[in-house]
C-alpha cells in the first residue's frame, strides 16, 4: 500500500500571506493537507487566498487545531523542522533523508513548521520522532516559511512515482540542436567576413585561430532558429548601415 501524503502543519502561523503562500508552495508538489495550529490572525484569513495564487483547495480544506498535540494525533510519525536541536535529543535528518523516510514508513506523517519569527519552541519539538534541518549558510540561515515548505514538499515530490507528471516548464519552448550543416554554414559565414578584415593575421596564426573560433561557436548548442538569427545578424553587419 503506497503511503499517505505528508500533513503539512504550521504551528502558531503569523501572517495570513504567508500561510497561502505555503499553500502554493504545497500544491506546487501535489500535497493539499494544511494543518494550522493557533493562527495569530484567526481562519479563514483573508489574506491568505491573494497569495496562495490558485491553491485555493489547499487553504478550503485547512483545518485548525488548539494545540500541535490535537493536530499530529492521528499521525505516527513527527518531523519537525528547526534549525537549532533546542535541547532536544533525536534523530536529524535532511530533507532528503526525511522524505525517504515518509516514502517508507508506514503510517501517516506530518511536517511541523514553525511560526516565522522565532520558530518551533521546545515543547513543539518534543513531540516529534525526528528533527528536520536544511544545510544552509551558517552565516546567514534564514529561511521564510513558504520557503521552508517548498523545500520539504519538493524532496516529497521526488520520491514519488507521480514525480514523473510533474512538467519542466521549459522543456516544451526547447528547439532541437542545430545540424552540423547549418552549423558549419555559419561559421564560413563569418570566416568569409573576418577574412578581407585581417583577423586571421599573421599567417602563422589563422589555424589556430579558426580552430579557437569555433571551438567558441559549437559550445552553446546552437538551435536552427539561433543559426539563422545569428547569419542574419551577420548578413546585415556584411551590408554595412542602412541608407534610407
Amino acid at each position: 500500500m503506497p503511503p499517505e501524503n505528508p500533513v503539512i502543519v504550521l504551528v502558531r502561523p503569523q501572517l495570513g500571506e504567508n500561510i497561502g503562500k505555503a499553500a502554493r508552495a504545497m500544491l506546487n508538489f501535489g500535497l493539499t493537507e494544511m494543518r494550522l495550529v493557533a493562527p495569530r490572525d484567526g481562519w479563514p484569513n483573508p489574506s491568505a487566498g491573494p497569495a496562495a495564487s490558485g491553491a485555493d483547495i489547499v487553504l478550503e480544506n485547512a483545518k485548525v487545531f488548539d494545540s500541535v498535540a490535537d493536530a499530529v494525533a492521528d499521525c505516527a510519525h513527527v518531523h519537525a523542522t528547526t534549525v537549532r536541536k533546542r535541547g532536544v535529543t533525536k534523530p536529524v535528518l535532511t530533507p532528503e533523508e526525511a522524505a525517504r523516510d515518509m516514502a517508507t514508513a508506514p503510517g501517516r506523517h506530518a511536517i511541523l513548521f514553525g511560526p516565522e519569527r522565532s520558530g518551533l519552541e521546545t515543547d513543539d519539538v518534543a513531540l516529534a520522532r525526528t528533527i528536520v534541518t536544511v544545510p544552509i549558510n551558517p552565516e546567514f540561515g534564514s529561511l521564510n516559511l513558504a520557503q521552508a515548505v517548498i523545500l520539504l514538499s519538493y524532496e516529497w515530490s521526488k520520491t514519488q512515482a507521480s514525480a514523473e507528471t510533474l512538467v519542466q516548464p521549459t522543456d516544451e519552448e526547447l528547439l532541437p540542436p542545430a545540424s552540423q550543416e547549418e552549423l558549419d554554414g555559419m561559421i564560413a559565414q563569418l570566416d568569409g567576413m573576418l577574412e578581407p578584415c585581417g583577423y586571421f593575421r599573421p599567417e602563422s596564426r589563422a589555424t589556430a585561430t579558426r580552430r579557437t573560433l569555433r571551438t567558441m561557436l559549437t559550445k552553446p548548442g546552437w538551435n536552427h532558429l539561433e543559426i539563422r538569427t545569428m547569419r542574419g545578424v551577420l548578413s546585415a553587419l556584411a551590408k554595412g548601415p542602412r541608407k534610407d
